[in-house]
């Protein structure tokens, strides 16, 4: 399936009806084609009402670099969600300005056109509404969205950008969401080993990773399910536990006690680059997480029940670990982390 593309002629009377006659200015601002890939699901419904654009995913890219968003100067978007990372981040927590340590580990950004919910609580359903979060954090940007507009409109080269993007509206709080967010829909990761095999491109498993993905159907599909390779749920699988008292998980965002220390399902699509893992990087290597779920994880009222059925623990040999993170390579997307 394809979102329809049409090329759209943006036009700006920037005389009104005053005795000035300039011709008006006209933009032409084409929308950009997204594809789903195989087996994917389809675009989450804010993609139709923010449909990326050549400006606007232009204007976007160049904001999530902007290190202009923090109160400093000195951190961007791009900062903790680093391209060689699968944007993500090699911190076990976010590290804002002035070294100030963040409650999470950043979570990649990829495939964000098909998710329903944002950041590891799900404490966004719509990606346009999550930019704000950073910039007025205190341990992330620490600033505030007038802040950033007055450091723009300063600037000198974002009016024309914000105008070509969104038909002459110029800068506004909610034009910087979106254009982040549309930037953000085209970071769509589907050119791994595993996809080229599934798309019958010529490319085969080796033993190793065929039985990995045996272990993988048997053991892991049921939370890390579809193309995306989560079923974005919320789950408690008794990690160990944020020693911040801010975290509650799920339920920071619920208020329900049956959502305590859940998190959304990640998916595990390049996470050979996205190390440390867990939601304030607990683990260092897949490794790590394994020998973890073999050995037993922390109990709780509210573990997962697939978890509390096997004795709170995922067995796995040491054969069948090393299979798995065979298996889990193949999801590499070299083509996504290389600018």
């Amino acid at each position: 399936m394809k979102l329809i593309i049409r090329n759209i002629a943006l036009l700006l009377i920037l005389s009104g009806c005053s005795e000035d006659q300039s011709e008006p200015v006209s933009y032409i601002n084409p929308e950009i084609t997204l594809n789903i890939p195989f087996g994917f699901p389809e675009f989450n419904s804010a993609v139709y009402t923010n449909v990326p654009t050549t400006y606007g995913v232009a204007l976007g890219e160049k904001l999530f670099h902007e290190k202009k968003l923090s109160t400093d100067n000195t951190i961007s978007c791009a900062n903790c969600h680093m391209q060689e990372h699968a944007f993500a981040d090699h911190n076990e927590k976010a590290i804002g300005i002035e070294s100030r340590i963040g409650l999470r580990n950043p979570p990649p950004i990829q495939n964000m056109a098909f998710m329903n919910f944002y950041n590891w609580d799900g404490s966004k359903l719509q990606l346009e509404k999550q930019p704000l979060v950073p910039i007025i954090t205190y341990e992330e940007m620490d600033s505030s969205i007038l802040e950033v507009i007055a450091k723009l409109e300063a600037d000198g080269t974002y009016e024309e950008l914000f105008n070509k993007a969104f038909n002459g509206e110029g800068i506004t709080a909610d034009n910087i969401y979106n254009s982040i967010a549309q930037y953000e829909y085209t970071l769509i990761s589907a050119n791994s080993k595993y996809d080229k095999i599934k798309r019958n491109e010529g490319e085969t498993f080796t033993a190793d990773e065929a039985a990995g993905y045996a272990v993988f159907q048997d053991k892991c599909i049921s939370c890390h399910s579809t193309e995306l390779f989560t079923d974005q749920s919320f789950r408690n699988i008794g990690f160990p536990l944020n020693p911040d008292s801010e975290e509650g998980g799920r339920a920071r965002v619920t208020l329900q006690t049956d959502d305590y220390m859940s998190f959304r399902v990640p998916s595990l699509r390049n996470i050979a680059y996205t190390a440390p893992y867990g939601s304030f990087g607990q683990f260092k290597t897949l490794k790590e997480v394994l020998d973890y779920l073999d050995a037993g994880v922390l109990d709780a009222d509210n573990l997962d029940p697939i978890l509390k059925a096997n004795n709170n623990r995922i067995p796995l040999t040491e054969t069948e670990k090393n299979n798995l993170i065979s298996f889990l390579n193949t999801l590499s997307d070299e083509t996504f982390i290389t600018p």
